[in-house]
């Protein structure tokens, strides 16, 4: 509803009919005003008059001097067809609230509140964000693979389900007997205690910790061969794996080792030694999925062998490399021994020296050479023997060797030390002391390797 708003203060006009004693004494009241002020001779001189109700507007044109009466407003407010509003005169019209039935609250008007759209929207994030986070997968959790779907099978009217991606499987660890020869015991122990010995013992400590990873693995390599093929051979009465000497791979018990360098102050190397052993756990070098031969030896001439030139078997993966970090860091690369002419007759058994060959003065003659820059046949007293055999008869360092003869006596420079095929121990810690990494060590030594787990080889076998 809506007030009314007289802008002349006149009384208003009560609907006909509806006049009580309250508005006849007011009608009355206001005739006497207007007699009075007309008697006193000063009119109302409005030459018109606006009445506006509700949202309607009635203008009333007087003539000058008239009087606009009652009667007048009558006729004005009959042409408005709308409910007038009964009020008091010369009273202000109060406004009062007034509830309206069937609109909506409006939204927004009210900083408090929430556009509706706004929270519409919060409840669609909501909703996808709940899921989500619910169906997340949490740190360090892996996930599950999904289940390839089942193909169906016509002729059987069956669904035959496809095969599931394996999952890693972890393998129990493996005990290793070696042979103590100074004892003339057994001890057995896991792996990779195992293989910390031999590190101990067949590699300096002050190598470079790549260097000392790649022997680890080569050694892991080592027994993992014999064990998988249950090779006891070298090995007094069987009742052991391997032995502790330079038949197999010289080993310290790890107690030991941990004692004496704890005491010769070299803390930090039993450190690195495990490290190395514990970030090349498990690891195995492979060739068309089997362990490999891991031969390893101290130094090189310059160049690793063809395993057929040092002992007659061609094996694909021990070929002939360069190795130049030897000559620059093995304190032992170039070595001369003195010998007599009779000990070198004797060591390798021949009675004496042809009266041909003396007065040549060549009774010592190189026939040829192998890829790996070594005698491969030479020539004694006019006997051949190959390279490989003169070294170990005579005790050399290197079957390189050049020789000097001074009257009775013989002096033999070797270049190199050890058998020559496979990793270089000096040839890879230089490789390490360039930056490169235990995999790329090896890779250079073993031709065509791979690599592969030891103890899931031994759980197979």
């Amino acid at each position: 509803m809506k007030e009314a708003r007289v802008q002349v203060k006149v009384p208003l006009v009560p609907r006909p009919g509806m006049l009580g004693s309250e508005e006849s004494s007011t009608q009355d009241a206001e005739k006497d005003r207007l007699a009075t002020e007309k008697k006193r001779g000063n009119p109302l001189q409005v030459a018109k008059m606006h009445i506006v109700i509700g949202s309607k507007q009635e203008t009333i044109h007087a003539k000058p001097g008239e009087y606009v009466t009652e009667e007048l407003k009558q006729e004005a407010t009959e042409h408005i067809n709308i409910p007038l509003i009964e009020l008091d005169a010369f009273r202000k019209v109060k406004r009062r609230p007034m509830r309206t039935f069937g609109r909506r609250r409006h939204w927004g008007r009210n900083p408090g509140l929430w556009h509706p759209a706004t929270a519409v929207s919060a409840l669609l994030v909501l909703a996808i964000c709940i899921p989500v986070i619910l169906v997340w997968p949490r740190a360090g959790e892996q996930t599950k693979p999904t289940p390839a779907p089942t193909d169906a099978n016509p002729s059987k009217g069956l669904n035959t389900p496809s095969p599931v991606p394996a999952t890693p499987v972890s393998y129990p660890e493996p005990n290793v007997r070696v042979y103590l020869s100074a004892a003339g015991t057994t001890l057995e122990l896991p792996l990779e205690s195992y293989v910390t010995g031999v590190v101990a013992a067949e590699m300096p400590a002050e190598f470079r910790l790549e260097a000392l990873k790649a022997q680890a693995i080569a050694a892991r390599t080592f027994i993992v061969r014999r064990l998988v093929a249950n090779d006891t051979s070298g090995v007094p009465s069987g009742a052991a794996d391997v032995t502790d000497t330079i038949s197999h791979q010289v080993f310290i018990p790890p107690d030991e080792v941990k004692a004496d360098w704890t005491r010769l102050g070299k803390a930090k190397e039993w450190e690195k030694l495990q490290q190395a052993v514990r970030e090349s756990r498990d690891a195995v070098m492979t060739y068309q999925g089997r362990a490999i031969t891991a031969s390893f030896f101290s130094t090189s001439n310059g160049y690793t062998e063809n395993a057929e030139d040092v002992w007659g078997n061609v094996v694909p993966y021990l070929k002939s490399v360069a190795s130049p970090w030897d000559k620059q860091l093995a304190p032992g690369f170039e070595e001369t021994v003195t010998m007599k002419r009779s000990e070198i007759l004797q060591k390798m058994n021949l009675d004496a020296i042809p009266v041909s060959a003396d007065q040549n003065g060549s009774w010592i003659k190189v026939l040829s050479t192998t890829k790996g820059h070594r005698i491969k046949e030479i020539q004694i007293a006019g006997e051949t023997f190959s390279g490989p055999e003169v070294r170990k008869r005579l005790g050399l360092r290197s079957s390189q060797f050049s020789w000097k003869t001074t009257g009775d006596e013989v002096q033999i420079t070797t270049y190199g030390y050890g058998h020559g095929v496979g990793m270089s121990q000096w040839g890879a810690n230089g490789m390490a002391q360039e930056g490169r990494t235990a995999t790329e060590i090896l890779k250079h030594y073993y031709t065509g390797i791979s690599f592969g787990q030891a103890s899931k080889m031994l759980a197979s076998k």
